[in-house]
Protein backbone atom coordinates (compact mmCIF):
# COMPACT_ATOMS: atom_id res chain seq x y z
CA UNK A 1 0.00 0.00 0.00
CA UNK A 2 1.56 3.59 -0.97
CA UNK A 3 1.62 6.06 1.53
CA UNK A 4 -0.75 8.45 -0.31
CA UNK A 5 -3.61 5.85 -0.55
CA UNK A 6 -3.09 5.21 3.25
CA UNK A 7 -3.41 8.84 3.78
CA UNK A 8 -6.37 9.03 1.89
CA UNK A 9 -7.91 5.78 3.85
CA UNK A 10 -6.83 8.00 6.49
CA UNK A 11 -9.62 11.06 5.54
CA UNK A 12 -11.78 8.16 5.00
CA UNK A 13 -12.52 7.32 8.12
CA UNK A 14 -12.36 10.82 9.67
CA UNK A 15 -15.93 11.09 11.35
CA UNK A 16 -15.38 7.47 12.79
CA UNK A 17 -11.83 8.72 14.47
CA UNK A 18 -13.58 11.78 16.27
CA UNK A 19 -15.95 10.34 17.67
CA UNK A 20 -13.45 7.66 18.68
CA UNK A 21 -11.62 10.46 20.16
CA UNK A 22 -14.36 10.23 23.42
CA UNK A 23 -13.64 7.34 24.22
CA UNK A 24 -10.91 4.38 25.44
CA UNK A 25 -9.44 1.65 22.80
CA UNK A 26 -11.78 -0.81 22.99
CA UNK A 27 -11.14 -3.74 20.21
CA UNK A 28 -8.81 -4.53 17.03
CA UNK A 29 -11.26 -1.58 15.04
CA UNK A 30 -9.40 0.96 17.43
CA UNK A 31 -6.28 -0.44 17.40
CA UNK A 32 -5.93 -0.52 13.49
CA UNK A 33 -6.92 3.74 13.28
CA UNK A 34 -3.80 4.31 16.27
CA UNK A 35 -2.10 2.47 13.82
CA UNK A 36 -3.03 3.80 10.69
CA UNK A 37 -2.84 7.14 11.43
CA UNK A 38 0.15 6.27 13.97
CA UNK A 39 2.14 5.01 10.52
CA UNK A 40 1.09 8.29 8.66
CA UNK A 41 2.73 10.19 11.28
CA UNK A 42 6.06 8.28 11.52
CA UNK A 43 6.20 7.57 7.60
CA UNK A 44 6.62 11.45 7.09
CA UNK A 45 8.67 12.15 10.40
CA UNK A 46 12.56 13.34 9.20
CA UNK A 47 14.19 11.48 12.17
CA UNK A 48 12.08 8.16 11.87
CA UNK A 49 10.21 8.09 8.75
CA UNK A 50 13.56 7.15 6.69
CA UNK A 51 13.51 4.41 8.82
CA UNK A 52 10.75 2.54 7.43
CA UNK A 53 10.87 3.41 3.51
CA UNK A 54 11.16 -0.31 2.38
CA UNK A 55 8.17 -0.95 4.88
CA UNK A 56 5.10 -2.70 3.21
CA UNK A 57 2.03 -1.55 5.13
CA UNK A 58 0.04 -4.14 3.61
CA UNK A 59 1.97 -6.74 5.15
CA UNK A 60 3.12 -4.57 8.11
CA UNK A 61 -0.06 -3.17 9.69
CA UNK A 62 -1.74 -6.66 10.62
CA UNK A 63 1.06 -7.81 12.18
CA UNK A 64 1.74 -4.93 14.65
CA UNK A 65 -2.20 -5.16 15.29
CA UNK A 66 -1.38 -8.45 16.03
CA UNK A 67 1.35 -6.95 18.46
CA UNK A 68 -1.01 -4.52 19.72
CA UNK A 69 -3.62 -6.59 20.08
CA UNK A 70 -2.33 -8.95 22.37
CA UNK A 71 -0.68 -6.32 24.37
CA UNK A 72 -3.32 -4.51 25.30
CA UNK A 73 -6.17 -7.78 25.04
CA UNK A 74 -4.46 -10.59 25.38
CA UNK A 75 -6.55 -11.89 22.40
CA UNK A 76 -4.62 -11.80 19.49
CA UNK A 77 -2.25 -15.08 18.55
CA UNK A 78 0.59 -12.82 17.76
CA UNK A 79 3.79 -15.36 17.86
CA UNK A 80 6.33 -13.04 15.43
CA UNK A 81 9.76 -12.20 16.48
CA UNK A 82 9.22 -8.13 17.03
CA UNK A 83 12.98 -7.83 17.24
CA UNK A 84 13.99 -9.13 14.29
CA UNK A 85 12.86 -6.31 11.95
CA UNK A 86 14.21 -3.81 13.99
CA UNK A 87 17.48 -5.65 13.82
CA UNK A 88 18.00 -5.78 11.11
CA UNK A 89 17.48 -1.96 10.47
CA UNK A 90 19.77 -0.91 13.07
CA UNK A 91 22.35 -3.24 11.06
CA UNK A 92 21.67 -0.95 7.65
CA UNK A 93 21.60 2.57 10.29
CA UNK A 94 22.03 2.20 13.99
CA UNK A 95 18.69 3.22 15.76
CA UNK A 96 19.26 5.97 18.92
CA UNK A 97 17.71 6.93 21.96
CA UNK A 98 16.47 9.82 19.51
CA UNK A 99 14.84 7.14 17.09
CA UNK A 100 12.88 5.64 19.45
CA UNK A 101 12.24 8.61 21.49
CA UNK A 102 10.58 10.64 18.80
CA UNK A 103 8.89 6.98 17.99
CA UNK A 104 7.14 7.43 21.45
CA UNK A 105 6.59 10.60 21.37
CA UNK A 106 4.40 10.41 18.46
CA UNK A 107 3.42 7.36 20.10
CA UNK A 108 1.65 9.06 22.89
CA UNK A 109 0.28 12.06 20.16
CA UNK A 110 -1.34 9.06 18.52
CA UNK A 111 -3.10 7.43 21.20
CA UNK A 112 -3.92 10.80 22.70
CA UNK A 113 -5.52 12.45 19.69
CA UNK A 114 -8.12 9.20 19.14
CA UNK A 115 -8.18 7.66 22.59
CA UNK A 116 -8.62 8.23 26.28
CA UNK A 117 -8.64 5.32 29.00
CA UNK A 118 -7.46 2.27 31.02
CA UNK A 119 -6.63 0.73 27.63
CA UNK A 120 -4.86 4.45 26.39
CA UNK A 121 -3.34 4.85 28.91
CA UNK A 122 -1.82 0.65 28.73
CA UNK A 123 -1.21 1.20 25.17
CA UNK A 124 1.13 4.21 26.25
CA UNK A 125 3.23 2.68 28.45
CA UNK A 126 3.51 -0.49 27.08
CA UNK A 127 4.82 1.62 23.84
CA UNK A 128 7.49 3.06 26.49
CA UNK A 129 8.19 -0.23 27.36
CA UNK A 130 8.86 -1.43 24.03
CA UNK A 131 10.70 1.12 23.24
CA UNK A 132 12.91 1.19 26.29
CA UNK A 133 13.27 -2.84 25.30
CA UNK A 134 14.32 -2.55 21.68
CA UNK A 135 16.80 0.44 22.45
CA UNK A 136 18.87 -1.36 25.19
CA UNK A 137 18.62 -4.25 23.28
CA UNK A 138 19.98 -3.05 20.28
CA UNK A 139 22.69 -0.77 21.93
CA UNK A 140 23.84 -2.74 25.38
CA UNK A 141 21.80 -2.69 28.36
CA UNK A 142 24.11 0.90 29.89
CA UNK A 143 22.99 2.63 26.25
CA UNK A 144 23.02 6.30 26.66
CA UNK A 145 18.80 7.88 27.23
CA UNK A 146 18.92 10.80 27.21
CA UNK A 147 19.54 11.74 23.79
CA UNK A 148 19.35 15.25 22.04
CA UNK A 149 17.99 17.34 19.39
CA UNK A 150 14.22 19.06 19.06
CA UNK A 151 10.85 17.53 20.12
CA UNK A 152 13.20 14.73 21.37
CA UNK A 153 11.22 13.20 24.67
CA UNK A 154 14.27 11.36 26.33
CA UNK A 155 14.06 7.96 27.20
CA UNK A 156 16.04 8.63 30.07
CA UNK A 157 12.39 10.46 31.85
CA UNK A 158 10.45 6.66 30.92
CA UNK A 159 13.48 5.17 33.08
CA UNK A 160 13.14 7.50 35.63
CA UNK A 161 9.52 7.30 36.04
CA UNK A 162 9.62 3.34 35.67
CA UNK A 163 11.87 3.09 38.63
CA UNK A 164 9.62 5.46 40.76
CA UNK A 165 6.49 3.38 40.02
Amino acid sequence: MTRDAMAGRDDDTAGRRESAARGDIAGRAHLDEVLRRFCTAAFADPLIGPCSDATDLDVHLPRIGDFWERALFRTAGHRRDAFAPHAALHLAAPLTAEHFGRWVQLWHATVDGLHQGPNAERAKAQGERTALAMLRRLNGRDVDTTGEGPGFVPLAALTRRAAAA
